[in-house]
């Protein structure tokens, strides 16, 4: 697929102020139903939450967990969250690059429509990433709130956690374009989300400690972006400052840039046909 590219669809991407309108545009149909949608995207984490944090977390307790003052342990419930958060914003992106931006760009034709006006393809997919991103952000809030008041975490480090996501919602955002873009129907996203998100899932940390992974799976999971996600998520949770952040920060910015620019061109072929 990615050999039959010409150079053209390769170019650099031209972007304009005129992503906003269209971003905008996302925002004001979501509003119209933003608490039924606010409710699905934090009905399952939080179950999730519940369920393995105080039913498993009762039998369990506490898990073992490196932190720069060595190894700390940390009630399983707190080191659940801190995963499962970053798994919602991975879950909630992708959704909203998959199903929502299929809807628009393939079933509706809302960006035909879009690009009738003088707003460029490279802006309409620049807009549903930074979308993806945000609604991803919005979802991941709600849930950073219930968690508050659970008591599951009170650190002010916190705060710093919101751009973290928001990064990493974009980065899944990026990701999950890709796919929208070679994707004929619907029925397609189930490979993305059986075969890469779904084993992401039991292989980045979010469940249980990576250090009970054989060797060579846990330096293939070093370098998924899940797995940075939660290595800069989790110490924060825990009133700490992450090991190596410029590192996992770079890991997220590569797969945001490199999978974009992907996305694009196969966008662009598409569009060309």
């Amino acid at each position: 697929m990615l050999t039959t590219l010409s150079p053209s669809h390769w170019s650099s991407p031209r972007f304009s102020a005129r992503w906003w309108p269209v971003f905008l545009r996302n925002l004001l149909v979501w509003k119209k139903l933003a608490i039924p949608s606010l409710v699905g995207n934090i009905a399952e984490p939080l179950m999730w939450l519940v369920a393995f944090g105080y039913g498993m977390g009762a039998l369990v307790g506490q898990v073992s967990v490196a932190s720069p003052h060595g190894t700390v342990a940390v009630p399983y419930i707190l080191f659940l969250a801190s995963g499962s958060i970053c798994m919602s914003a991975m879950n909630a992106a992708s959704f909203e690059a998959l199903y929502s931006a299929f809807s628009r760009m393939h079933v509706q034709k809302t960006w035909d429509g879009i690009m009738n006006a003088p707003v460029s393809l490279d802006d309409v997919v620049l807009a549903e990433m930074l979308w993806a991103g945000f609604k991803a952000l919005f979802s991941v809030c709600a849930i950073m709130v219930v968690m508050l008041a659970l008591g599951i975490s009170h650190s002010p480090k916190l705060l710093l956690a919101i751009p973290v996501l928001l990064g990493a919602g974009i980065a899944f955002s990026c990701i999950a374009l890709v796919f929208n873009a070679l994707a004929q129907g619907y029925d397609f996203f189930t490979y993305y989300f059986t075969l890469f998100l779904t084993p992401m899932m039991f292989l980045s940390g979010v469940f249980f400690p990576r250090e009970q992974l054989p060797d060579l799976v846990r330096q293939i999971s070093d370098w998924l972006p899940l797995t940075n996600a939660v290595e800069l998520v989790r110490p924060l949770f825990m009133d700490q400052w992450p090991e190596r952040a410029w590192l996992h920060g770079l890991v997220l910015a590569v797969y945001a840039v490199g999978a974009f620019w992907i996305a694009l061109a196969l966008t662009r072929k598409r569009f060309a046909k």
